[in-house]
Order: C-alpha cells, then sequence, then structure tokens
C-alpha cells in the first residue's frame, strides 16, 4: 500500500488526466483561503440535511487522524461549521475538510491553517437535530465517495480516487509526472502540434 503522504507530492491536474471525470469534483467546491497547501487523505464522508450539522459535529469526534471530512448538505443557506468546530478538528489531526455547502468563521480558519473547501461562507448556523448515518457514501461536488476513497485537494479544485485504484493511480501518476520532466516546451509543442491537426483533420476542418 502506498504511504498517504506520497499523494501529497501529485497536482491534482496530474490526478485528473488518469482518473475518470467523475471523480473530478466540480469548481464550486473550491479553498476557502489562500495559498492553499495541498492535502490528501482517506475520506471520512458524512451526509448533514438542509439546515442540519449535527453530523459533521459528531464527526470531528470520530474522524481518524489523517483523514479528510468529505460532508454532503443539502443547501447553502446554513453554515455547517464555525471556527471552533474546525480547531478541534485540526487539533485532532484531521487532515481538512471537503464540503459541499458553506462555513463560517472564516477568519479563524485561515488563522489556524487549517485547510476547508467548501462553497462559501455564511454567517447563519444551522441546526442539530437530523441524525444520519456515519463513514457511508455521501456525494460532494457531483462525485459519489466512498469512505476510504483517496482525496486530493489543493488550488486547481479536489480529485476523488478510488480506494481499490490508488496504488495503480499513483503509479501511474508517478510516471507521468516523470516523463513530462524530461519533455522539453519543444518538444512538447511538437507533439501536440501535431496531435490537434489530425484532430481537426479527422473532423473536417479546413484551413482558410
Amino acid at each position: 500500500m502506498p504511504f498517504l503522504n506520497d499523494f501529497a507530492t501529485v497536482p491534482t491536474t496530474t490526478f485528473a488526466d488518469l482518473l475518470d471525470r467523475s471523480q473530478v469534483m466540480d469548481f464550486g467546491v473550491r479553498p476557502l483561503w489562500a495559498p492553499m497547501p495541498r492535502f490528501a487523505g482517506p475520506a471520512y464522508p458524512v451526509r448533514c440535511p438542509p439546515g442540519d450539522n449535527l453530523m459533521l459535529h459528531a464527526a470531528i469526534y470520530r474522524a481518524p487522524a489523517g483523514s479528510v471530512v468529505v460532508v454532503e448538505t443539502g443547501d447553502v443557506d446554513y453554515a455547517v461549521a464555525g471556527g471552533n468546530v474546525c480547531a478541534v478538528a485540526h487539533r485532532r489531526g484531521i487532515a481538512g475538510f471537503v464540503v459541499d455547502g458553506v462555513i463560517r468563521d472564516l477568519a479563524e480558519v485561515r488563522e489556524m491553517g487549517f485547510p476547508v473547501f467548501a462553497r462559501g461562507v455564511i454567517p447563519k448556523p444551522g441546526t442539530k437535530a437530523a441524525v444520519t448515518p456515519l463513514d457511508e457514501p455521501a456525494r460532494c461536488g457531483g462525485v459519489l465517495v466512498h469512505p476510504g476513497d483517496l482525496v486530493v485537494a489543493d488550488e486547481e479544485g479536489v480529485v476523488v480516487i478510488p480506494h481499490d485504484h490508488r496504488t495503480t493511480v499513483l503509479e501511474g501518476a508517478r510516471a507521468k509526472l516523470a516523463a513530462e520532466a524530461e519533455e522539453t516546451l519543444d518538444e512538447w509543442e511538437a507533439a501536440h502540434h501535431a496531435r490537434i491537426d489530425a484532430i481537426l483533420r479527422e473532423n473536417g476542418f479546413v484551413e482558410n
């Protein structure tokens, strides 16, 4: 099994080139402060119904250190977490939050350096009443995330690597980065130019 830290050495763009596009979260789930360090870890999925944040608050005491808490929410009208929740998660070793929703207390989160990807911020808190199972599949940013899937996030976005394929994907990413490091811009341009022209011809493009 590859070391989890190895995934944080690879840009999300490289993984996105190797994964099915359904494994890349939509652009709305974005870093809430900058510069955001790249982080990676196994997913700990959470589902919060609209307006409720109970299960995320429960998850920070149950998610293993090093995991990424991935949150499915039903709206962007209520914050699912704030500064203290993020501080406790940070102190307990959680790698970061990836939230298909909004949080609050951004200044506190930024100051402590806790990585959060979300759709934005809002000062209005959610309620705490709805119980749902923890560490079961959740949908975030258009991606169905299963427990133990590898989540990698950086300033480019978020990718989700299925658990059963993470070794193969990491090996492919390393090979791709090594090949790119050996290629000059002139070599890339020549190959790219030839490929684009071939696609144009195949699709009936005619030069003016």
